[in-house]
């Protein structure tokens, strides 16, 4: 798959996740992580390349994909006006669930985040981490089978973190798969079974964690994530660089 701005953002990747894993696809700022993601889950078109979803051609039928498709960036996005009640109804009517199940599926994820409290109360008050448990519960009511996760704990607490963590974590044990970017390796490293890097819009390195540590010189639990991650950055713009420039000097 390719996607060019000014420049190449997503170049020649080839990706595939597995049904009901959890994956994260990590890289440095301007990798090409979100392009990615935004590319899958059909807010933006490829130039070139295809997308499958359990499959489901995403570009020839994007509607289809989208039923079975959950999107949450770091952003959430929701209607200030409606209470997360109200909200869950009108997405769940949306996808066309049916009213007992969009009912039944809403008090689930209003427990589940702790969101009952405020069931009923108008969002345009909530804090931003309320409003990403939201923005959660919103993606997951109409039961997708892949969530694709842009940044989803920016400006949680730790307990609204750990709520959203054990929901996504439930999900994937009923058989969904679960995409994740984050900056927050620990996370990656705590919840992630295979774990990609993504370095100038292609794939580096892609494996579990130990695996990866094997990969960089290193033997099982003996380097954390952030150490591998760095080290594989850093062995590629390495390996892109010009012969014959200092070390440190820029690429262009």
């Amino acid at each position: 798959m390719c996607k060019s701005f000014q420049r190449p953002a997503v170049d020649r990747l080839d990706l595939t996740v597995r049904r009901g894993e959890f994956y994260a696809l990590l890289g440095p700022n301007g990798a090409g992580k979100t392009t990615t993601l935004r590319i899958v889950s059909g807010l933006l078109r490829p130039d070139s390349g295809s997308v499958l979803i359990w499959g489901i051609d995403a570009l020839a039928d994007p509607v289809a994909a989208k039923r079975i498709t959950a999107w949450v960036s770091d952003e959430p996005m929701i209607y200030d006006k409606l209470s997360p009640m109200e909200y869950l109804a009108f997405v769940a009517g949306l996808w066309e669930v049916e009213p007992a199940l969009a009912e039944k599926s809403a008090n689930e994820l209003l427990d589940l985040l702790e969101l009952r409290p405020v069931a009923h109360e108008r969002c345009d008050g909530f804090s931003k981490g309320m409003r990403q448990k939201v923005a959660l519960a919103g993606a997951l009511v109409h039961d997708p089978k892949l969530i694709i996760l842009d940044e989803p704990l920016t400006g949680l607490d730790a307990r609204a973190a750990r709520l959203v963590k054990d929901a996504l974590l439930a999900r994937v044990r009923r058989g969904c798969t679960v995409i994740m970017t984050t900056h927050i390796l620990e996370v990656a490293e705590r919840m992630a079974e295979r774990i990609g890097v993504i370095s100038r819009g292609r794939l580096i390195a892609e494996g579990s964690l130990d695996e990866l540590r094997h990969r960089t010189g290193g033997t099982a639990g003996d380097r954390s994530l952030e150490d591998v991650f760095l080290a594989l950055v850093a062995e590629q713009d390495a390996a892109q660089m010009p012969t014959g420039a200092p070390a440190g000097a820029p690429v262009a």
